[in-house]
Order: structure tokens, then sequence, then C-alpha cells
């Protein structure tokens, strides 16, 4: 279900104090009576001595995107692990291969093609009146995505950090993962999927604002938009475990791995949110990332700057505090959902974000699981609707800055919308069929670039001390709307498409009420939201 390029920067956190020393004298800087240090907010230091997008943004934006894939891995999982490996006769007597299914054949005069163990389906028999059960362990794991988000969410804003959430739900994937190829009965794989849900909801969260939040206000927007390269080729390079690893018992395992190895090879490499330092009043911990950034980047962080909050920035240019060489102890400042929905401003805004990823959702993981339903070969058909997220991604990152993000949070829906309809009007026989195929490429094209977008789009709506809780809500809703996909695709037919076809116009509709961001700051505080906002 995440942001972009083109706005100001974000800012997170909140914690116990720590001492912020006095700056040591710089050649130039007067440091006699009267003098002050500089304060400045996070994107004034990454523009003016940092650096917005140098060498180590970019280490750590491509090390920390990885965690993408790794999300892609464990949700795309079930379109092979519980696809129907089809059927074919073996006795002759009673079986007759025009059937459409299996449910009218004699037991024993057919066989599942490789074998019980190559899917689910196959295993425990989950065709026939049985089939809602495939439909049910897939929303399920959303649910479980919709839980942890709001879980790991809350916990990445405060007590465990961006990199500290990342980390858990890197670890737990491993661990239910491996777990899921154990399963001895359906009801433990039932479990075993929510539980993965649940760690799989923090990943892609933690993942997309740990990445974007050291990043500079003018680079952010394309950085953004840019983490669901990751996402989708975690999608193709699933499509080839999975040709590779028929057993749905093998793929899970195979598809659990990469999820250890990101944990020993890249996270030691990747550093903490300066943003969340800040807000947790660790300022002594933010300002040493911000060295390392500027010295990494070939610049100078002289060391009569130091960092402050935006409102906090503000009232120093005004001329309406004064620092004192002394020490000075930041306390920490906290946010939750609540204060979100107590303010006139954020309460509309998360409305409107959590319907549109509802709608959004639904949609993007409908098109994506109703592969099944196209009667197409299911390997190289999932890989094409991966390659045709990528231009999408692409085009949306180019256009974001020139157009805005409401333009383009309305347009890709209704583009989505159009080609959904016209799927919906076409059969699944002959050239029919290889239509319907092409209209929901375009469809998943269109969708792609909302669900990229909707990401930095949301996060800029908020400041950051409820950014990941508000960023939680709207993934929370796109879990639902991806809970509800999954029983919209068994019904098969065109209805799958009508019904994306109206939830992308609706959305579409959502988004036209929403504010523009582009070109706006992104606020530390819901005092500076509020007073930006209103000035």
């Amino acid at each position: 279900m995440a942001n972009s390029p083109g706005s100001n920067p974000i800012s997170h956190g909140s914690s116990l104090g720590a001492p912020l020393l006095v700056p040591s004298k710089e050649p130039g800087w007067d440091s006699g009576p009267g003098s002050e240090p500089q304060k400045v907010c996070i994107d004034d230091m990454l523009q003016n001595y940092c650096g917005e997008f140098g060498y180590w943004q970019l280490k750590h934006f491509v090390l920390t995107s990885l965690a993408w894939a790794l999300e892609a891995f464990h949700t795309m999982v079930m379109i092979f692990a519980d696809r129907d490996p089809g059927w074919r006769c073996v006795g002759g007597l009673g079986c007759d291969e025009k059937e459409s299914n299996v449910c009218g054949l004699e037991p024993g005069s057919w066989e599942w093609e490789g074998g019980p163990g190559s899917s689910t389906v196959a295993q425990w028999g989950l065709v026939c009146g049985q089939n809602y059960k495939v439909g049910l362990v897939q929303a399920l794991f959303f649910g479980g995505c919709m839980i942890g988000a709001g879980v790991f969410g809350h916990l990445s804003d405060s007590k465990l950090g961006r990199k500290g959430s990342l980390t858990a739900v890197c670890i737990l994937n491993a661990i239910f993962g491996c777990l899921t190829s154990l399963a001895p009965d359906y009801s433990t794989y039932l479990l075993l999927r929510f539980v993965t849900g649940f760690s799989t909801g923090g990943v892609g969260l933690c993942s997309f604002v740990l990445a974007t939040e050291p990043v500079g206000p003018t680079k952010r927007g394309v950085a953004g938009m840019s983490t669901f390269y990751f996402f989708s080729t975690g999608i193709v390079l699933l499509s080839g475990i999975a040709y590779i690893f028929p057993s749905w018992r093998a793929l899970y395992v195979a598809s659990s791995i990469p999820s250890i190895l990101f944990l020993v090879l890249v996270v030691p490499f990747i550093s903490e949110s300066p943003r969340w330092y800040l807000v947790r009043g660790k300022m002594n911990e933010a300002m040493k990332i911000m060295r390392t950034i500027a010295n990494a980047n070939g610049h100078h962080l002289p060391d009569g700057v130091s960092l402050a909050l935006d409102d906090e920035a503000n009232d120093a240019s005004n001329g309406n505090q004064i620092w004192k060489a002394a020490t000075v102890e930041k306390e920490a400042i906290s946010g939750s959902i609540v204060d979100v929905i107590r303010s006139p401003i954020t309460r509309i805004r998360l409305f409107l974000a959590v319907g549109i990823n509802f709608t959004c959702s639904v949609v993007y993981y409908g098109l994506s699981l109703n592969v099944v339903n196209l009667e197409t070969n299911l390997y190289l058909t999932v890989l094409l609707n991966a390659v045709a997220e990528m231009p999408a991604f692409t085009i949306t990152a180019v256009l974001l800055d020139k157009f805005g993000r409401k333009p383009l949070a309305i347009g890709t829906q209704w583009f989505s919308a159009i080609f959904c309809f016209m799927g919906s009007l076409t059969g699944n026989v002959g050239i029919s069929k290889v239509i319907r195929m092409c209209c929901g490429l375009l469809g998943i094209f269109g969708m792609a670039g909302t669900y990229n977008l909707s990401f930095i789009y949301t996060a800029e709506l908020f400041p950051t001390v409820v950014r990941n809780a508000a960023l939680g809500s709207a993934t929370q809703a796109a879990q639902m709307g991806a809970i509800l996909a999954p029983f919209v695709v068994i019904l098969g037919g065109g209805f799958p498409f009508l019904v994306f076809g109206v939830c992308g116009l609706i959305g579409g509709m959502l988004a036209s009420y929403l504010p523009e961001t582009l070109n706006k700051p992104l606020y530390d505080t819901m005092t500076g939201l509020e007073e930006g906002e209103l000035a």
C-alpha cells in the first residue's frame, strides 16, 4: 500500500531530553555578548549545509528500500502458493478433461498436476465448496497487515524508532515465513499467514519513512516515489523464485531467506532517522548524523549551526527566543492519532487519505490477484504486471513536481478506472482474453502510480510527530481494501473489473478534495502545521 518527492522535508519523534551543548566558535562567528548560535530546521540544514541527496543519502536510500522487495515476497507469495495448479484425468472412466473444474468428477479419476504439494489448494482440497478458504487466508493476511501497520506505525514514532521497528518486523517475517512452510493443516496455515501479515504490515511503512526523512525537500518527492521500484522488482524476482520452487512449502522457505540476509548484511549499515532523534529530544544523536551526512557528501557543517524543530526555528528567526551559552535540555514531543482527529485540518485530511488508500488498495491488490482468473501463464502474467508498474513510477515521478500531487492522484485513479470498466465488458475467450489481460495491465499501471504517490502525498499532509501514526491509519485502510480484494476476485468473470472501476472512480473524487502539497513545507509539530496553514 506509500510517498514521494518534490515537497519539503519531514521530521519525527519525541523522547527523553538530551543536552545540546553550545557550539564552539567558528571563524567569522562572533561569540561575544549578544551573539547567538544559528538554529535551523532539518530541511534548511540539508539544503544549506549537508546536501539534499548526496552519496550518504543515496546509499542509505538504496539499502533501506531493499526492504520493499521483502514485503513483495511475503505479500505476493500467496499468488503462487494458493494457486489452482490444474488437473488431469488418470483413469479414463468418469473423467472428462473438457470439464471446467473437478467438482463433478469421480474420485480417483483425476489428479493434480505437480502433485498435492504443488499448492495449498491441492494440499488441502480447497476447491468446489471449499474455494472460499483461499480468499479467507488471503484476507486474513491483509487483516494482519492492517493491525501491524497501526502497531508498528506507533512504535516507529515512539519507543522503537524507524530502524528498530524495521529490524523487528524483518525478524518476525523470517520466523513466521519459515514456520508457514511447516504448517500441518489449513487452520495452522491460516494462523501463520495472519501473523506474517502482522509483521509485513510494518515493513513498507518503516522503510519508506526511514529512507526519505534524511532527503532534502526538493529531492524527497522523486526519492519517495522511487521506493516502489524495489517492490515491483521484488515481484519480478518472486516470479522467478516461484518458477524454480514449484512446491508451496519450498517457496515459503525460499521467500523468507532474503529477510534473514537483509538483517545480517544490510541492517548494520542503516542509520536511524535524524528527524526521529530530533523529535524525541535526542539532539546530540541527531547532530551526529547530520555531521556524518555533511562529511560523506563533501560538505562542511559549521559548529555555530544546530538543529531545532520548525516552530522553534521560526521563533528564533523572529527574535522571540533567547539562546544562552549553556546546556539546553530538550523535552520530547509526542503525538498520536487522537491529535490528528482533534485538529479540524488534519481530521479532514485523514478521512480523505483513508478513503483513497482503501479504494486504491482494492484495485491494486484485486488486479494483482485477479491474474488467476485470466487463464494465462501465471508466472508470465505476474511478471508482466510488475513490469507494467515501473513505467507508472517513472512517469508520476517526472510529472510530480510539474503538475503537483493532487492532479496526478485524480488522473491516475481515473485512468485505471477507465480500463477496468473496459475489462468488465470483454469476454475471456480467444482474442477477448488477450484484451482483458491488457485492460488489467493498464489498470494496474494507473493504480500503481496512485499507490506510489499516495505514500508521499499522505506523509506530506501531516507533521512529523504524527506522520507515522497517520501513515499507519492510511495503511490500515489500504489493508482493509486488500482484505476485500480476494473475495471480489473469487467471484470471477467480469464482475471484479466492474468493482475495480467503481473504486477507481470514487478514489479520484475523494482526491479532488485534498489540498496540494507541492512546494509546501514538511512540518514537525501540530502547532507548526496549524500556524503555517492558517498563515
